[in-house]
């Protein structure tokens, strides 16, 4: 069983609606696969994909690789990967399975606040953070170079509580489908919006924000 580096947090039809999306999404993953899967998930959130058949190593590895793995041992030097639970001013909280404190000098994302950097950057509630286990455990290198890449692009509009089709209807809704690249996923119900060269992601956020009842923040290049 593989436990995915994701979360289910939403409740009623919501989440009936987001595990069937995930259920697609594995099938997609492992097509052509000699495996059968069932997806599930735990009592704090995460989902879960058991896999039986032939090619089931396979199987598990691609999911690995395409959405993290949620392990109960954290080993010291070694890339885990933690959704953004909380934050304060003395760092980021991530559910790693358990929380996992990084520290805000451990951050690597220059200067200000843990709060200020996490506007800065886009960090929505609940979206996976790849960090690095030890004492202190820090923010990996390549997620530290994932986000400082998003403030040299076109600017983003990262939005929570919401799966990939769920936002992608709404940009079209609001009539900014020509004004978008594409709809990137961070997590199950986590995405981040890529604009076009000239898009002004804040006018995006309020054009769009009436439609989604999500916490919305924008990158700015």
């Amino acid at each position: 069983m593989v436990v995915l580096a994701t979360k289910v947090y939403v409740a009623g039809d919501a989440r009936d609606r987001a595990l069937d999306g995930l259920e697609s999404m594995v099938a997609n993953t492992l097509d052509g696969l000699d495996v059968t899967f069932e997806v599930g998930h735990r009592d704090d959130d995460f989902p879960t994909v058991t896999v039986e058949g032939d090619d089931a190593v396979v199987a598990r590895n691609l999911l690995r690789e395409e959405w993290g793995e949620i392990t109960p041992h954290l080993d010291d030097g070694e890339v885990h990967v933690g959704t953004l639970e909380s934050w304060d001013d003395d760092g980021f909280v991530l559910d790693a399975g358990q929380r996992v404190r990084i520290p805000a000098d451990q951050l690597g994302l220059g200067q200000g606040s843990p709060e200020q950097i996490r506007t800065r950057f886009g960090l929505v509630q609940h979206m996976p953070l790849r960090f690095v286990a030890g004492d202190p455990p820090r923010l990996a290198d390549e997620e530290q170079d994932r986000l400082y890449e998003w403030t040299r692009g076109t600017g983003r509009l990262n939005i929570n509580s919401a799966t990939r089709s769920e936002v992608r209807a709404t940009i079209n809704r609001a009539g900014h489908a020509q004004d978008i690249v594409t709809v990137e996923r961070l997590g199950l119900l986590e995405q981040s919006v890529v604009c076009r060269e000239g898009t002004d992601p804040p006018g995006l956020l309020a054009s769009v924000g009436e439609y989604l009842p999500a916490e919305l923040l924008c990158v700015v290049p």
